[in-house]
């Protein structure tokens, strides 16, 4: 395999590590609309969620006292930055949930438009339109 063909095969995902791994995985349920692909244990209270929506995955973890705390803690200066089709459709969803909006609507200087929202554990979530 050549060096270009290994650098379009790459895809993302985000691991969050968090203090109650069924709280944080009813948030992404409920207010962001994410399906549970998978869980560990596959019975009983969950030590690790594997959460998807459309091409978009979250895996949660417990963030307890095996975890180092230099490596595992809640990011300062991240976002996790999920894009949607109807950014005004996506918020009157949320909305509807009753989760508070970190910040509202609005269009940035780079030209998307967004609003942002918290999980229950800080980590900073913004919704933002596709570019086109």
């Amino acid at each position: 395999m050549k060096f270009e063909d290994a650098v379009m095969v790459m895809s993302l995902r985000i691991e969050v590590f968090v203090a109650d791994v069924e709280a944080s995985g009813e948030f992404y349920r409920r207010v962001m609309a994410f399906d549970e692909l998978s869980r560990q244990p596959a019975d009983g209270p969950a030590q690790y969620l594997w959460m998807g929506r459309g091409s978009a995955r979250i895996g949660i973890g417990a963030g307890d006292a095996a975890i180092d705390p230099a490596t595992r803690h809640t990011p300062r200066g991240t976002e996790i930055v999920l894009e949607v089709d109807d950014l005004e459709a996506e918020l009157a969803r949320v909305q509807e949930t009753g989760w508070p909006i970190a910040a509202g609507l609005q269009t940035q200087p780079w030209g998307l438009r967004d609003f942002r929202l918290h999980d229950p554990d800080g980590y900073y979530l913004r919704i933002t339109s596709r570019r086109h």
